[in-house]
């Protein structure tokens, strides 16, 4: 499922990405990166010896990616958010500093989008954050709960509009 079919706007690109600690970060996870437009410029932004894992459940994007994208510090995994922990153990890592997301929380089943919400925070290292862009607010009660720390912004300079999440662990 794709959470839009227009890709993100510039603007909300440098908005989602301006809390990114790049010189610090060394491992980023996608779910849905779709076509990679945010993949390309987490890409161009992070430093050389970061990993970008970008997890996509749609196998033409999965191919489309690895073949767009020849960057070898992307590492495009065909699956679900919700294995996050599993996918990052298969590089190595037992945790990501920033987890990019832009699926639509709001069209998944409860269960499936609690596991993902909680798997994603326990992965996240202590100073990380889950960097979330959405077209409606439906999903912010949940993040509320599971993560310590949740920020808001709005970009209305995108197709649609979006509502960007800052989430951190904590005590939530």
């Amino acid at each position: 499922m794709l959470g839009s079919i227009v890709p993100s706007s510039r603007f909300l690109i440098r908005q989602l990405l301006a809390p990114v600690n790049w010189t610090q970060a060394r491992v980023f996870v996608e779910y849905g990166p779709g076509v990679g437009g945010i993949t390309a410029e987490v890409l161009r932004r992070m430093h050389p010896d970061a990993i970008l894992i970008a997890i996509e459940m749609n196998p033409d994007f999965v191919s489309y990616l690895g073949r767009a994208i020849p960057d070898p510090r992307l590492k495009v995994v065909q699956g679900s958010a919700e294995s996050v922990d599993e996918v990052l153990q298969r590089f190595g890592r037992n945790s990501a500093d920033y987890i990019i997301s832009g699926i639509p929380f709001s069209t998944i089943p409860a269960p499936v989008r609690e596991r993902i919400l909680r798997k994603t925070c326990d992965v996240l290292k202590p100073r990380g954050a889950f960097l979330v862009y959405q077209f409606s607010t439906r999903v912010l009660e949940d993040l509320k709960r599971i993560f310590g720390y949740v920020g808001r912004k709005f970009e209305p300079l995108n197709v649609l509009p979006a509502h960007l999440f800052f989430c951190q662990p904590g005590t939530a």
